[in-house]
Parts: structure tokens; C-alpha cells; sequence
């Protein structure tokens, strides 16, 4: 698609093919169906195995797409295959949520209109995968959605709307997902309504303020006591729920939940030492500050209050994590 081309013609119900994957895009598609638009298929991931069981399971996206008697396409890659299938059913437009698949541009051209992504961050800040865990571990003020045209690099298109949104103290990357996947809808059923009019337009990104994300591990979760306490509560809460900050105690690993620094410059600590349990939580001597944590999880079992964990562990005042 010639994204310069005519706002005028965009039109005012286009025929989409919804591209998406986790439970942050369900609320975009339901939007776009309670709103009239013409749904032509739903593309989404394989079923993937989950569980102990390691038994199959739809994606989200494709839940709703069964209970909405909708299309579902399912290819394990955008190849000449799925092209095919994607041009019998004649899409004006893709819209993208959180997919999972780089889109290759062959698929973008052959839609009239190209595809919009809605993006989980305020591009070009936070291009890439988890950008919504990784604004809360680099400990930012502030972030946001961005839609935008697609182009065949990592998040580059031309931007359409932004909207800003303030990350709250102590809030999880879980917490802040819940709250931008409310407003997505939103902002994308405004972009499509205001393209049909031609109150928006696209704006270049500038890519001297790209910044760029990676794609989380269990393995980013391990937590060096000898970081300074802002930086560790960032980790502790950007991965949480997934896939956990952890530490270990006498070779068992411990996974934290929950956090608040207190002292952030105070130094001439034994990082990785417990100084007390209160009622705020178990509270953790780091290489700059304190740590207090409040919820705890063993391997295979449930996230507890510190205050229930303790009691059945040999934590303690003086016990140094990390071992």
C-alpha cells in the first residue's frame, strides 16, 4: 500500500483481516466487531501445548473468534501459502495486535491499505517484543499505545495516534498490561474513524530516539543483590506475573513479587542479606538501598504473602539470598 496516498479514499468501514495472538489483542478484535466492521478472518498463532499436561490450547484471540463463528487462519509462517489464502479473501486492510510474527511485506502490499499495528509503547521508544515489561524494569515514568501504518522494519512505520499513559508507583508489568489492553480499542477504532475523515495523518518516526527491546527469558529474571535497590525493583516488577524475578536460598530457588525501595542511597550494605520481616514485607539489603518484598513462591507452589512463606522456611533476619 502507497500510504501517501489519498486520506480521502480510506474508507469508512474497510474489510480487515485481524492479525493477533495474546489476550492483549481480544479486546481490539471484540471492538472492531461490536463497531460493525467486516471481520473477513482472524489470524492468529497454532495452538500451542500448555500446561503440566502439555495439552494444546487455542490462543486467546482464537476463543473469541470460535465464540464470534468467525474465519480463523493458523499458519506457522506468512508464506506463499498463507498469500494465497489471504488474497481469495480480498482484505483492505490488515490490523495487527500483537501477533507474534514479523510481517513480511509481500503480505502487507496485498492488502489495499497496507496494515496498522497497535503497539504497546510510544514509538519510537521501545520498538521490538515485551515493551510493556521492559519500561517497567528500565523503571520509566511514563509510556503508552501507538498506532501506525506498517512497514517491513521492526516497528518503523509512519505513526498515526499516540496515547500517553503514566506508570503508577509499584505498578507490575502484569497491572500495566491490564490497563493499556482496556484502552487499545480505543485508540484504534479513533485512528480508523479519524483516517475515514481526514483528521489523521501519518507522522515519520524519528529514529534518532529508537530505542529497542528483546524478547524476555526466564533467565533475565535472576537478581544480582549487588544492584542498587531502584534497579532491582524494576526487574522484580516487570516481571510479574512472567516469568518472575528470582533469587536462590541454600541452592532453592525463590521467586519475588511485590516490591518498594526504602534508603535508595544508602550504602555499606551486605547486599543480598534480610534485615527484618514487617508488615510491608521481607526487607533486603542491596548494593544501594533496601528492597522490600512481599510475596514469595517456591518451585511448584503458589505466590504467598512473605509473612505466610515464612513460616515455613528457614528465612530469617540475617540470611543472605542469593546463594
Amino acid at each position: 500500500m502507497d500510504t501517501d496516498a489519498s486520506y480521502d479514499l480510506f474508507p469508512s468501514r474497510p474489510k480487515i483481516m485481524f492479525m493477533g495472538t495474546p489476550e492483549f489483542a481480544v479486546p481490539t478484535l471484540d471492538a472492531l466487531i461490536n463497531e460493525g466492521y467486516d471481520i473477513v478472518a482472524v489470524v492468529t498463532q497454532p495452538d500451542r501445548p500448555k500446561g503440566r499436561g502439555r495439552r494444546l490450547t487455542p490462543s486467546p484471540t482464537k476463543v473469541l473468534a470460535e465464540e464470534r463463528s468467525l474465519k480463523i487462519l493458523q499458519p506457522e509462517r506468512l508464506d506463499d501459502n498463507f498469500l494465497e489464502a489471504l488474497l481469495l479473501l480480498k482484505p483492505e486492510l490488515l490490523v495487527v495486535v500483537a501477533f507474534g510474527q514479523i510481517i513480511p511485506g509481500k503480505v502487507l502490499r496485498s492488502a489495499a491499505w497496507g496494515g496498522i499495528n497497535v503497539h504497546a509503547s510510544l514509538l519510537p521508544r521501545y520498538r521490538g517484543s515485551a515493551p510493556i515489561q521492559w519500561a517497567v524494569i528500565n523503571n520509566e515514568r511514563e509510556t503508552g499505545l501507538t498506532t501506525m501504518f506498517m512497514d517491513e522494519g521492526m516497528d518503523t512505520g509512519p505513526i498515526l495516534l499516540q496515547q500517553k499513559v503514566d506508570i503508577l508507583e509499584g505498578e507490575t508489568a502484569g497491572e500495566l498490561h491490564d490497563r493499556l489492553l482496556s484502552l487499545a480499542p480505543g485508540l484504534l477504532i479513533k485512528t480508523l474513524e479519524g483516517l475515514s475523515k481526514g483528521s489523521v495523518q501519518k507522522k515519520k518516526q524519528d529514529d534518532s530516539l529508537a530505542t529497542y527491546t528483546s524478547k524476555l527469558t526466564k533467565e533475565h529474571g535472576m537478581l544480582e543483590w549487588s544492584w542498587p535497590a531502584k534497579r532491582l525493583c524494576g526487574l522484580i516488577r516487570g516481571l510479574d506475573p512472567w516469568p518472575g524475578a528470582f533469587t536462590f536460598y541454600n541452592k532453592k530457588m525463590l521467586k519475588l513479587y511485590g516490591c518498594s525501595v526504602a534508603n535508595p542511597t544508602q550504602t555499606g550494605l551486605v547486599p543480598g542479606r534480610i534485615r527484618r520481616l514487617s508488615k510491608g514485607g521481607l526487607e533486603i539489603e542491596t548494593g544501594k538501598g533496601f528492597v522490600t518484598v512481599r510475596e514469595i513462591q517456591a518451585p511448584g507452589k503458589r505466590r504467598l504473602p512473605v509473612q505466610e512463606f515464612v513460616r515455613g522456611s528457614q528465612l530469617s533476619s540475617g540470611s543472605i539470598l542469593g546463594n
